[in-house]
């Protein structure tokens, strides 16, 4: 396998990273952690979770795990901040205030002495920049966290984020972590190029749609009971259309063609796009995750390539997946 530098960190990373949003919603601990003693033996070495999934209950069994296991040193291990994580009018966003108390407290949940890359899991309308990267910079400076990123931030906004940095000497953003799958390809019309062409890496989320482009929908206003837009509901349904689900439909048609499961297809679709560092795949099962770690070894062909690009146009959307960020309209096709 061949692994990916990480912007202009230095830091190696497997094609694919393992993100944790299912942990304890419902993924349960014990299988949790066999995810992710299987993920680091397959190969991937990047871990992503955040503070605000299930309220802490994420990071605790991503600590835990790699605390039974002895494998913390063999992890990359990012987090985020931003979403309210208490009843206090400063329990959220990214002031000074807020990312000093969520970052011990992610140490304390994580097991850790030092996260390995910081995120800021959505821009701020709010808190000034300067503010937001003197307090990782200082974070930084403290041994707490080794590297900084932005997770769905408009290239204009992290664009702002390397120039203040490189005017005041601050820590220096490393990558973005933007939804991106053959659904929502908005980002290949400035935030790619953008991360290109200042070396940022991109590990990216939500590669199968939420299972769409697995054939997991019939109908956008009959979803199954078991299914993540049914159970959560809100933006997670908004993002199950009928042009998606008719657009998943003919990408399991074309992996079957082609001999490849459609869940492989869909995640080998991002993984091996232009500036594109790690899908991030987000198994709720240790059988899901066994799935899609071949992936790590595939190419994908420019046949393939070129027919995913018939069905969904370079720079288009036909389902919205950043309608958790209020700075992206929807624009859809």
């Amino acid at each position: 396998m061949e692994y990916r530098v990480l912007g202009r960190s230095g830091v190696k990373v497997a094609p694919l990273a393992l993100g944790t949003g299912n942990f304890a919603d419902p993924t349960t601990e014990d299988e949790a952690g066999r995810i992710i003693n299987r993920a680091v033996d397959g190969g991937i070495n990047l871990i992503d979770t955040s503070n605000s999934y299930s309220d802490g209950e994420s990071e605790r069994f991503v600590g835990r795990a790699l605390a039974k296991s002895k494998r913390r040193h063999e992890v990359f291990l990012a987090t985020k901040a931003f979403y309210r994580v208490g009843s206090g009018p400063n329990d959220e966003d990214l002031s000074r205030l807020h990312l000093m108390r969520a970052c011990e407290d992610s140490l304390r949940r994580l097991k850790t002495d030092c996260i390995d890359l910081y995120q800021m899991h959505r821009p701020s309308p709010a808190i000034p920049l300067d503010e937001t990267l003197s307090a990782l910079t200082d974070l930084q400076r403290q041994g707490k966290v080794r590297y900084i990123g932005s997770s769905v931030h408009p290239a204009w906004k992290i664009m702002e984020a390397i120039m203040v940095s490189e005017l005041k000497g601050y820590a220096r953003v490393v990558c973005e972590q933007p939804p991106y799958n053959l659904l929502d390809r908005r980002i290949e019309n400035e935030v790619v190029p953008m991360c290109q062409a200042h070396g940022l890496g991109l590990i990216t989320w939500s590669p199968l749609a939420q299972g769409v482009l697995a054939g997991r929908y019939a109908n956008a206003r009959d979803l199954p009971a078991d299914s993540r837009g049914a159970l959560r509901g809100g933006i997670y349904s908004e993002r199950i259309t009928q042009p998606g689900i008719e657009i998943g439909a003919r990408v399991v048609a074309l992996a079957h063609e082609h001999g490849i499961a459609p869940a492989q297809l869909a995640t080998l679709w991002v993984k091996d796009q232009p500036g594109i560092t790690a899908p991030i795949i987000g198994p709720r099962t240790l059988e899901q995750l066994e799935h899609l770690l071949p992936v790590l070894d595939m190419t994908l062909s420019e046949d393939l390539a070129d027919a995913c690009d018939n069905l969904v146009p370079p720079g288009s959307a036909v389902a919205s997946f950043h309608n958790s960020a209020d700075w992206m309209k929807q624009r859809l096709i």
